[in-house]
């Protein structure tokens, strides 16, 4: 009598399964939706009506004046890969914990691999979705110019697989800091808060204390904003950045370096169970 062995899918498409049971939730969820979705479009908007109302701002003297929604517009981009890996997955996963939803998966034939990479897609998907609406609301409704030059595209590109992709595995290392599902939002949310305000999301980066802009520059959102702002912004504009250029090289590096912090700090941390649940 032969037997036929259960096949179990491989973990790509485990992972593929999982990707979409989370973009399913994800887009059911209100308050994720808003709050790590839409927040950087409605702040956008926000900012461009409280502050641009009087039409187009010069920044320093010999400078082209800009639309406010153009100023704004970097360093929410920036903001957005922030919230939807950074801030949403450290809380989603905290909270997968504290329900008891990891320890079920983990009994289960799910692979950690398969886990992660339904997160990072979902990440990746909404973080796509998000600068496609990001784009069509500053150049349909406020009337940003957007970038003409596919050199400009490519960096935005590369920014942004770089800053997704830190910020996801940054939120995964970042989930196993809070205790319980309560502290889970109070933990990572003032976190994400105080780093867009020196990072130059909320406040024009050039402006900030030099001290500040020195503390920020050890973390890895001060650098996607100064990507964006290299995509987003004139030439000229370069000269306010600290050292007087866009330095896309140190982008590149302090987001690297950040991404294998990340990577390494998501291996260390990461557990089904707590060790001392």
């Amino acid at each position: 009598m032969s037997m036929t062995a259960t096949r179990v899918p491989g973990i790509v498409p485990t992972g593929l399964w999982r990707a979409r049971f989370e973009l399913t939730q994800y887009f059911r969820s209100g308050d994720t939706l808003f709050f790590t979705f839409l927040f950087p479009v409605f702040m956008l908007g926000l900012f461009s009506v409280a502050f641009g109302a009087d039409g187009d701002v010069q920044m320093a003297p010999g400078l082209p004046a800009l639309p406010m929604a153009q100023l704004y517009l970097p360093g929410m981009m920036a903001a957005g890969l922030l919230l939807s890996g950074f801030q949403n997955l450290a809380i989603d996963i905290a909270l997968e914990r504290a329900d008891g939803t990891l320890k079920r998966l983990g009994g289960s034939p799910l692979s950690p691999v398969s886990y992660f990479l339904g997160k990072i897609v979902q990440v990746m998907v909404t973080g796509v979705l998000q600068a496609a609406l990001l784009l069509a609301v500053a150049g349909l409704a406020l009337g940003v110019p957007l970038p003409t030059e596919p050199s400009q595209w490519f960096t935005f590109a590369w920014v942004f697989v770089f800053g997704i992709a830190t910020s996801a595995l940054l939120g995964i290392a970042l989930s196993a800091l809070p205790r319980s599902a309560k502290s889970a939002t109070a933990v990572v949310i003032p976190i994400g808060l105080v780093l867009q305000f020196i990072s130059g999301v909320y406040l024009m980066f050039w402006q900030l204390p030099e001290w500040l802009q020195n503390v920020a520059s050890l973390f890895p959102l001060k650098w996607m904003a100064q990507g964006m702002r290299a995509v987003f912004l004139p030439e000229e504009y370069a000269a306010l950045e600290p050292g007087g250029e866009w330095n896309l090289v140190g982008v590149a590096a302090a987001l690297g370096i950040w991404l294998v912090v990340g990577l390494i700090m998501s291996l260390i941390t990461f557990r089904w169970i707590r060790r001392n649940a």
